[in-house]
């Protein structure tokens, strides 16, 4: 009898913490791209050389310095993987409670594998290299992992759209279904401006820290009372 109580006192008190537990996890999807886009711009803006115009932040990884810009990879990737652990049991009741997560867990992977492949020279930067660099087989490495990674994130805003439209959040989950046309012509455009290339990572990273943050607004249903 005694060990009966105790095993209900445990499940109940599991009960309990889940949904708190989640929600921490969850928040490392908030706070990856708002970190990793300061980290970028204070970066940018000491270091010699860089233009926001010409160069992309993951050549900040280059030089005597590129160390920090290496750890704000990896930071960032961690976060991301964190938050998509946190997320999936957050939305594993709802509709695109499985694929939204997993394909946040694929960008946030996508940032890890940046950080092994350095992005190539180019733009004169760092000070002294060419203006129009070759292209290496880390910095192919690189390029694909941003690819890979960014596509995996446009799919997951369409995913994502389901649950927030199943909350009654219409006006977020058409704008959520909007968000990867902004991040995939950034990415076209990277060709032509490095600066429209940024504006629509960035605008994919804080998208994701928004959705995130008001899908853990409402009320989860495993966080719920039990009746």
């Amino acid at each position: 009898m005694t060990q009966t109580l105790n095993a209900r006192r445990i499940e109940a008190g599991s009960r309990a913490v889940s949904p708190s537990v989640s929600r921490r996890l969850s928040a490392g999807a908030v706070l990856a791209g708002p970190l990793f886009l300061g980290a970028g711009l204070v970066q940018g803006s000491v270091r010699e050389g860089f233009d926001f115009t010409r160069n992309a932040i993951s050549q900040l990884a280059l030089g005597d310095t590129g160390w920090i810009q290496t750890v704000s990879f990896l930071l960032t990737g961690t976060l991301l993987l964190l938050g998509a652990a946190g997320l999936r049991r957050v939305l594993r009741p709802e509709p695109g409670g499985t694929w939204g997560p997993a394909l946040i867990a694929v960008f946030g992977a996508s940032f890890l594998a940046a950080a092994a492949f350095r992005a190539d020279p180019g733009g004169g930067f760092p000070v002294g290299s060419p203006d129009v660099g070759t292209v290496s087989a880390h910095g192919a490495g690189h390029m694909a992992a941003g690819g890979i990674g960014y596509l995996a994130l446009s799919v997951a805003f369409l995913v994502l759209a389901r649950p927030l439209a199943a909350r009654g959040h219409r006006g977020w989950a058409l704008a959520s279904r909007v968000a990867p046309v902004v991040v995939v012509t950034g990415f076209m455009a990277s060709a032509a401006s490095v600066l429209v290339f940024t504006l629509g990572a960035g605008s994919g990273l804080c998208w994701l820290a928004a959705v995130v943050v008001r899908l853990l607004t409402d009320a989860a249903p495993d966080s719920r009372p039990a009746r």
